[in-house]
This record gives C-alpha cells, sequence and structure tokens, in this order.
C-alpha cells in the first residue's frame, strides 16, 4: 500500500513506541550501574563497537536493498497487470463482431459477450488478489504481534480480511463458473482456464476470427505470467538465514550501545568540571547545578543511546515489514486500489453500467 499524503512522525512513533520505552530502559540500567552502584569497569571499548556497528550498518543496508527489490518487482508485475487490462479490454471491445459469424447477433447480445469477458477478468483480478492476501508461516507477524495487529486496526483497512472472496467475487460470474472454481484449488489460473474455453467457443462459431483468437490467447499467456510472477514473490520468503541473523545482530548492539558510550559521556562530564573549577570558585546556587550536571553527566547518555537504538532497529523493521509485498502492510502493493481502478478503467472501455466507485481510505493509507 501507499499512503497518499505524508506520513507524520507521530504516526511512526506510535508503530514503534514499544520499542522507545524498551531502549530507554535498556541504557538506564547500565547508567545506574555505572554512576549509582559505582561499577566503572562496567564498559565497552568504543572501536570494537563502531566496528560492529558498521558492519550492522552494512547488513541492514542489504537486507533493506533486498527487501525493495521484492517491493519493486511485485509492483511492476501488478503495472504489467494494469496495461495488459486495459489491452485485453480494447480487444475484447473490438475484435468481437458479426463479420464472420456463422449466427448473427444483436448489437444486445454482442455487448453482453463482451461484459461477460470483461467480468470474467474483473473476477481473475479478485481472485489474485485475495490469493496474494493469503496467510503463509512466514508472514504471519503483522497479523500475530500485537502491536502490528493494532496498528493494522486502528490506521489502515485490509479489505480482503473484512470481506470474503466468495462474496467479493459473486457478481463477476455465472453460478456454474462459481461452482467450478470453488471446487478446486488455484481460483485465478482456473478463472483463465474458463476465459480460454469461451474464447475457443466464439471462434468455432464465428464471432472472432483465427488471428485475432491468436492474439487474444496470447493476453491470456501474459496474464498466467503475470499471475506467475506474483505468486513467485508470495511463495517463496525472503531467505530468513538473512533475516533471523540480521535481526539478532541488531538486538545485540542495541544491548552492548549503553555500555560503549556511558565512559564518553563521563569524560564530557569531566571536561565541564574542570572547566567550572578553573573559571568558578562562588557557590552560588547556579554553580551548584553545574556542578552536579558535570558529575552526573553520564545519565545524558541514555536518550543518545535510545535514539541511536531506535534508528538501527526501526530501519531492521522497515525491512522486515516490506519484503512480504502482499501481506497487507503499510509498505505493501496497493493491490487492492490497484483491481479497483482497472475494474473502473476496463468497464468504462465498454460502456459498462453500474460502475463502482473508488476506494475510500482510512487516514489516506492505500492498500
Amino acid at each position: 500500500m501507499y499512503i497518499k499524503r505524508i506520513f507524520p512522525i507521530k504516526g511512526m512513533l506510535k508503530w514503534t513506541k514499544r520499542e522507545i520505552f524498551l531502549f530507554i530502559l535498556i541504557g538506564t540500567i547500565p547508567v545506574i550501574l555505572f554512576d549509582i552502584v559505582g561499577l566503572k569497569w562496567l564498559n565497552v571499548p568504543w572501536l570494537p563497537l563502531g566496528v560492529f556497528g558498521t558492519a550492522i550498518s552494512f547488513l541492514i543496508s542489504f537486507k533493506n536493498n533486498a527487501s525493495y527489490d521484492r517491493l519493486w518487482e511485485a509492483r511492476k508485475i501488478w503495472g504489467g497487470i494494469v496495461n495488459t487490462s486495459r489491452s485485453w479490454t480494447i480487444m475484447v471491445k473490438d475484435f468481437i463482431d458479426n463479420t464472420h459469424a456463422k449466427t448473427l447477433l444483436s448489437a444486445d447480445e454482442l455487448q453482453a459477450v463482451k461484459k461477460e469477458l470483461v467480468h470474467r477478468h474483473i473476477a481473475w483480478l479478485t481472485a489474485l488478489r485475495y490469493q496474494m492476501r493469503g496467510d503463509k508461516p512466514w508472514e504471519t507477524h503483522l497479523k500475530k504481534d500485537k502491536q502490528n495487529a493494532a496498528f493494522r486496526e486502528n490506521h489502515y483497512l485490509v479489505f480482503e480480511d473484512r470481506i470474503p472472496i466468495r462474496e467479493a467475487i459473486k457478481s463477476y460470474i455465472s453460478e456454474e463458473e462459481f461452482e467450478e472454481i470453488f471446487s478446486k484449488g488455484n481460483k485465478p489460473s482456473q478463472l483463465l482456464g474458463i476465459q480460454s474455453k469461451r474464447l475457443k467457443e466464439l471462434m468455432n462459431k464465428g464471432f472472432i476470427e483465427d488471428f485475432r483468437h491468436m492474439e487474444m490467447m496470447n493476453i491470456l499467456v501474459e496474464f498466467y505470467t503475470l499471475q506467475g510472477k506474483s505468486e513467485r514473490i508470495k511463495n517463496f520468503p525472503y531467505p530468513r538465514q538473512y533475516a533471523t541473523l540480521n535481526y539478532i545482530f541488531v538486538w545485540i548492539f542495541i544491548f552492548l550501545l549503553p555500555f560503549g558510550i556511558m565512559q564518553s559521556f563521563e569524560a564530557i562530564g569531566s571536561h565541564i568540571m574542570e572547566e567550572l573549577l578553573e573559571h568558578s570558585s562562588s557557590t552560588n546556587l547556579r554553580h551548584i547545578i553545574q556542578e552536579f550536571i558535570a558529575n552526573h553527566f553520564v545519565w545524558f547518555s541514555i536518550p543518545f543511546s535510545a535514539l541511536l537504538s531506535w534508528v538501527f532497529h526501526t530501519m531492521e523493521k522497515i525491512g522486515e515489514n516490506t519484503e512480504n509485498p502482499f501481506e497487507g502492510g503499510v509498505n505493501d502493493i496497493p493491490i487492492t486500489d490497484l483491481s479497483r481502478g482497472i475494474e473502473i478503467d476496463i468497464r468504462q472501455l465498454i460502456n459498462d453500467k453500474d460502475i463502482p466507485e473508488p476506494y475510500i481510505w482510512k487516514n489516506d493509507i492505500v492498500m
């Protein structure tokens, strides 16, 4: 899906608020041990930690690039579906006529045939997007994770979760076809098979001549190809060894980070204290406050470590939520909106009636 306006930072903070509190806690515990308990040896040298952080950055970058490649490939596939759907409709509109027909049909009867073929194609689009929104074992974190599930429920709509596929598809095909496709496994493939069978019937009756039939069959083959490409992304996950290890490495870095920066902040506080002693010998309230801050400057490492942890973890989380582009997350391909847009476009091309309105999306988050 995509967001029609700039997503406010408030939404991002809500999405990660649980982690923010956790990062503050992770940064606070080492400071308490260091400054209050007096365990001054409790630190990690910054140099090896910095090298480790650099390696983590490369891993996150690799994962995010790979996730974006999957997302962009999915977008190109559905862009192809959009364009090929228009081509299909133009062929249906212009290729089917009485020129070579053995039995002539009236204008209304020809229009009914064209409407049948276009509506069956919309049924294919509907079945395909429902298949793409189906659950896979590696995709369930958006629904099972309480934070993601709450964010999903409160901020945007996933129509495929709310409207059953039978209800969504029934109005586009006959009762006989409806029973046939739901008695088999891959519903989009069955619909394309029915479409091919119907084209052959029309050719045998002379409503489509051979060359036109061949061109229309090529379009159906292209739909099979695009469907297969979508299924390839849907059915093959981002390699879990990369995803799992990257997640573990990020959390190791987050836990070590506070230990690596405390000594640096204490050194800053010591420098401030030296400056105070060198340039002032007064004991007024302002001087006392400045001295207190200098002596406990290490506490400023908490928001700094929390911020760095939030950046690393959020970038890793973005990659995690982008790697499955049909799951129904905030970063996914808006296949529902694309399908409705295609439906409106192609039904207008054949001068169909009762054309549906575009979807109105919650919080302008389009999916």
